[in-house]
């Protein structure tokens, strides 16, 4: 089917970035926000605009009922999530569908069966992709199985939400003495924060690197991958910098690793854009979870590729088949990106209030990704991050020299950002140098501070 109009469920930069890919397509667009947000960039650009609820997202963009009436009241025939929010909520997905409106992004039992972590290993690994030693299910209620599964394991192991995302619940257990506590504490933790207390354990990883394969399925058999990203710069297990390619990855590691990846694609007969996340230790490649949705970081791939990958989700959304075979992907230059967020460089509290001014960079092989301008207020109800600035060159050593230069160019006054931490990253020997494992940012911070 040829979509007509497109609701967008979502705000900030991501909700910018649709908008836009919907424009070049000649679709109308709809964006529904909170009576907070009712100033946004993409709301004014919108072709209509509805408000779904006050500031709090569970009364807002969390409110499945609300974006479908909004789908409803406006004649839209397509919803798309973005990232965040109800990007990966099955339960969304299946309501979106059964409402009879196209759901942009993978169908609700892959969501499912991707959302949760002991299921998605399992599938996994009867895909034949690589995964972390474990516990091959979830940990029971037994004591003394869960301490033997442990010792075949070997010591340090981690905890895990089979819920879980976006760093929260888990937690690393180097002992004997103190594995049942932490499991009993991330079981409860679990229970609260995802609604789910089951929790998994797996074999912990000392100096990974985070390292991810972004795929596109047409849910009709075909799928293709587009390369790897490196995200190892993180910071209480969230990304600070991405980039693409990863320093150091083989032409014949990403071959092979993205081949697994496009099979299981083909297994599931995957819908949309999709990221395989992976840690990467001594050459190999440990998965440990699917993104099912497009990702913050997917410009980087954009630029090194030449694929739009919001537009590649609404063609097979539509019901197209890929037009992109995988010989078609080639991997030029290099690209990296920093995200910019509204908070104090040195203790990360969030700095919401009024955007004073503000002044984008340029040159050749930056793009800006931001829904600030001059006079915007941030509110403080959501998320810190505020943008994304993305350098691309011929070579790695190019894109972090347009990347300083960027940052040193960027001006946002009224609010503090990240920009001062971005600067000192990309003048760090050790990121320089490539390949950096995801522990080694928090280290280079509490060395900063004076700490251990």
């Amino acid at each position: 089917m040829k979509i007509g109009k497109i609701v967008i469920a979502n705000r900030g930069e991501i909700a910018l970035r649709i908008l836009r890919a919907c424009h070049a397509l000649g679709i109308r667009t709809v964006a529904v926000h909170s009576s907070v947000d009712r100033n946004l960039k993409h709301v004014a650009m919108a072709d209509e605009s509805v408000c779904i609820g006050p500031p709090p997202s569970a009364q807002s963009y969390l409110s499945a009922p609300a974006i479908i009436a909004a789908a409803e009241v406006t004649d839209a025939e397509a919803i798309h999530p973005g990232y965040g929010f109800l990007a990966e909520n099955a339960d969304f997905a299946e309501q979106v569908e059964q409402s009879g409106f196209v759901f942009i992004g993978p169908r609700a039992d892959t969501i499912r069966l991707m959302g949760d972590k002991v299921t998605a290993i399992a599938a996994m690994k009867e895909a034949g992709v690589p995964t972390v030693p474990g516990s091959d299910g979830p940990v029971g209620d037994d004591p003394e199985r869960a301490l033997a599964t442990a010792r075949g394991i070997g010591y340090p192991v981690i905890i895990k939400a089979a819920g879980g995302g976006g760093g929260r619940g888990m937690r690393v257990v180097h002992t004997e003495a103190a594995l049942l506590n932490a499991i009993v504490t991330t079981r409860r933790e679990a229970q609260a924060a995802f609604g789910n207390p089951q929790v998994y354990m797996e074999k912990f990883l000392e100096h990974p690197r985070h390292i991810e394969i972004q795929v596109l399925g047409d849910g009709q058999g075909n799928a293709i991958h587009l390369g790897e990203r490196d995200c190892s710069m993180q910071r209480r297990h969230q990304k600070v910098v991405e980039e693409a390619p990863a320093p150091f990855i083989t032409e014949d590691e990403r071959a092979r690793i993205g081949a697994t990846c496009v099979e299981a694609c083909k297994r599931m007969n995957y819908r949309g854009a999709g990221t395989f996340e992976f840690l990467y230790e001594d050459g190999r490649f440990y998965f440990i979870e699917m993104n099912t949705r497009i990702q913050v970081e997917h410009p980087v791939t954009e630029l090194i590729t030449g694929i739009d990958l919001v537009r590649e989700q609404i063609r097979v959304a539509s019901g197209e088949p890929l037009a992109i075979r995988q010989e078609d992907i080639v991997l030029r230059g290099h690209a990296i990106e920093c995200r910019i967020n509204a908070e104090d460089p040195e203790t990360f509290m969030p700095s919401p209030g009024t955007v004073h001014r503000f002044h984008a960079p340029g040159g050749p092989g930056i793009r800006v990704d931001t829904h600030v301008y001059d006079g915007y207020r941030i509110p403080p109800n959501y998320d810190s991050m505020i943008g994304k600035l993305i350098a691309h060159g011929a070579d790695r050593a190019e894109a972090i020299a347009r990347m300083r230069v960027a940052l040193a160019e960027t001006v946002i006054d009224g609010v503090r950002t990240n920009i001062p931490l971005q600067q000192r990253i990309m003048t760090d020997e050790g990121f320089k140098a490539g390949g950096m494992n995801i522990h080694y940012l928090e280290k280079r911070l509490a060395e900063q501070r004076g700490g251990p």
